[in-house]
């Protein structure tokens, strides 16, 4: 088997999990995929997976590994593609991570016409909270609301969100509407984190020279945006949210804004993609419209 094919059957092994899955996906029988990765290990000359009754794992090795075999495949790919007419068609795979209050909100019902589009594209479109390793899960690029932290990625700025106080008529008509930073010692604050076990300290909001915040009591933690949301709606408590989330129920009365000059500070958005020479085309042109779709609703800092 030649080597390119058997780095493009590890990358899906590793993205599956498994040599059943991998194999099923990409058309081949298992000996198949198994002979590969073995091949691969030979030649390299260390193991690459753990092996499991269930699942398979990355080693240390596995992980270098599979880093370099992702940046040697784009590169492949754009050797291939280097003198190919700018308008040909397309295609392969992509997959994309988004937050998915964004994803169903905004992105997904402006998605068929990207693929209508470029129909010889297939999607692969996670949309979860959950901060996603992209070069380990295997990912073209992801969309990040808030401070990035991972500083190999390249970033591509696109704007910010930003953010509103509300509740519901219901939980304002039981603790009354705060009028005051003082007002909020009588309140419960919703928690929003994305990882269940830590939770902010509490409201945020400028106090003239920076961002800080005013410590508050809640009795709910949630790792999703459309339960926070959802919690709020319920009457469980205040919440800090984007502005564009909450619009349609402010508009039609089900949330109402509180503490109007005691924000939260605006939500960066992100584009991230791993630090590679060469991107597929397909990558670029995603990003491109994303891009052009996201931005009009995105306001600068």
């Amino acid at each position: 088997m030649h080597q390119l094919d058997a780095m493009r059957i590890f990358v899906r092994v590793t993205e599956t999990g498994s040599f059943t899955q991998a194999a099923d996906s990409l058309g081949l029988p298992r000996a198949s995929v198994s002979n590969a990765i073995k091949q691969l290990e030979t030649k390299l000359g260390t193991r690459l997976l753990h092996r499991t009754t269930r699942r398979v794992q990355l080693t240390q090795d596995g992980q270098a590994c599979l880093e370099r075999c992702m940046d040697l495949l784009a590169d492949m790919e754009e050797w291939e593609t280097m003198f190919a007419v700018r308008d040909e068609a397309l295609t392969g795979r992509l997959r994309i991570d988004l937050p998915a209050t964004l994803a169903r909100m905004i992105v997904i019902p402006q998605l068929p016409a990207f693929l209508a589009q470029h129909p010889a594209l297939h999607m692969e479109l996670s949309s979860t909270d959950r901060r996603v390793d992209l070069v380990r899960e295997g990912f073209d690029c992801v969309l990040r609301v808030g401070a990035i932290a991972d500083s190999t990625l390249i970033a591509r700025p696109l704007g910010h969100m930003r953010q509103i106080n509300v509740a519901s008529p219901a939980y304002l008509e039981r603790y009354g509407v705060p009028r005051t930073l003082d007002d909020l010692r009588k309140h419960q604050l919703i928690h929003y984190t994305t990882t269940l076990g830590t939770r902010p300290v509490g409201w945020e909001y400028f106090d003239g020279e920076r961002y800080t915040q005013w410590p508050m009591e809640g009795v709910l933690t949630v790792n999703n945006a459309d339960a926070y949301q959802a919690a709020c709606l319920a009457g469980l408590g205040l919440i800090q949210a984007p502005e564009s989330g909450a619009r349609e129920h402010l508009a039609n009365g089900t949330l109402q804004e509180v503490l109007p000059e005691y924000r939260a500070e605006p939500l960066a958005v992100t584009l991230l993609y791993a630090n590679r020479r060469h991107l597929p085309r397909r990558v670029h042109a995603f990003m491109n419209w994303l891009t052009d779709l996201l931005t009009p609703r995105l306001t600068t800092p």
